[in-house]
């Protein structure tokens, strides 16, 4: 039993390895899914394609999961597998080989845990207690994949879900799983503003767009600061100002963009209603049309109750009392597509510490970032212990 494990965790780094080297954007993952799709045929695991790029699994179909009989909940485990628009900085032998596109954000590792819980359960499949869905999801990144898997039926019949993040922050060997929200939900925005042209020379024959577009930028800094409760936890960041000109050319449009982090519903519609008057009404005072235009991404990751307290201590039982992370505010302002999953059925979405050394200190996005291997065996470990199959 623990060779068998030990071949598992040796293949799944050589998987992760693999995917790494040939990233592929949300909705793309072509080559990722027929991989995944491979290894799971030749474990004997019934699949089927969902949500385009998207794999559904399943373990131990013959369990019961309703009625009088029922032995344990039929609980799901999700990895997501989409890459993203970064040109990979490192050195590592694996370094993708898409230029433009990576794994820098861990995805990768997610996929390839996944994989070793498919391949470790097989092998222990007659003695896990209900079934198993594994769900390797594409576009988390943007993209709404869980949504879209929710739709082709992913979650049919499944009582509780598990999800999970390695976490840079995060000392290694602690783990981030609270009752209630623990990742934020996302928004961007892009105001456009129309003046009137002209000579840099001549400003008063001119509406200038770039002067408004200023201010609006400063003004939007305040609906955190002065307009909404300092106990809230949102952020309004404004990470772009276009306004493509000469030197001696006031330009006719200048365009703003942006993103918001957002606790709570209530939360994005104030700050929402507030982007809309602020800017408009800005705009209007120095002479020039406006155009807000604000698309909803994520709403907030809200762990369930029940499902949070079992990932909390079936990590401590594998890792000690004291493997809880106590150092990171909360809610996180990343955001996560997984909540799409939590609005519909009991579950519960953990951030694993990545940190062991400078090596894995670079947060997720960045170039330098790669996942940490050392996460996928307790992980695995982790997605066993909650579906209660045996370890060795």
């Amino acid at each position: 039993m623990q060779d068998y494990w030990q071949h598992t965790m040796s293949a799944a780094l050589d998987w992760r390895h693999d995917l790494h080297a040939h990233p592929e954007l949300g909705w793309q993952e072509q080559r990722t899914a027929a991989r995944i799709r491979e290894a799971l045929s030749k474990l004997d695991i019934p699949w089927r394609s969902c949500a385009g790029t998207g794999t559904v699994a399943i373990l131990n179909s013959q369990a019961t999961s309703s009625g009088s009989s029922k032995k344990s909940p039929h609980i799901a485990l999700r990895g997501d597998i989409d890459a993203l628009p970064i040109t990979e900085q490192t050195d590592r032998a694996w370094k993708s080989t898409h230029r433009g596109c990576m794994h820098a954000c861990g995805h990768d590792g997610h996929a390839a845990t996944l994989m070793a819980t498919a391949r470790w359960l097989k092998h222990v499949e007659d003695r896990l207690p209900g079934p198993v869905t594994l769900l390797f999801q594409p576009a988390e990144e943007g993209g709404h994949g869980a949504r879209e898997m929710i739709h082709d039926g992913a979650l049919e019949g499944v009582d509780v879900i598990y999800g999970w993040h390695n976490w840079p922050a995060i000392p290694f060997g602690e783990i981030l799983c609270p009752e209630g929200i623990v990742m934020c939900g996302n928004g961007t925005f892009e105001i456009t503003l129309t003046g009137v042209g002209g000579h840099a020379s001549q400003p008063e024959l001119c509406r200038d767009p770039v002067l408004a577009a200023s201010a609006i930028t400063l003004s939007l800094q305040q609906i955190i600061s002065r307009r909404l409760s300092p106990q809230m936890a949102n952020v309004v960041s404004v990470t772009s100002i276009e306004a493509p000109s000469g030197p001696t050319v006031i330009p006719e449009r200048a365009v703003i963009g942006g993103s918001i982090r957002v606790s709570s519903e209530a939360a994005r519609e104030q700050i929402n209603t507030l982007l809309q008057e602020i800017s408009s009404q800005t705009a209007a005072s120095y002479g020039v049309q406006c155009e807000v235009n604000i698309v909803r991404r994520y709403q907030a990751t809200i762990n369930h109750a029940a499902p949070a307290q079992q990932v909390r201590k079936a990590w401590q039982a594998l890792h000690g009392p004291e493997a809880l992370s106590t150092q990171q505010a909360l809610p996180v302002m990343a955001s996560e597509d997984f909540s799409y999953y939590l609005k519909e059925i009991p579950g519960a979405y953990a951030l694993v510490g990545a940190d062991d050394g400078p090596a894995n200190q670079h947060p997720c996005h960045s170039p330098y970032y790669d996942f940490n291997d050392r996460l996928i065996e307790p992980v695995t470990r982790l997605y066993a212990s909650l579906v209660g199959a045996p370890l060795p």
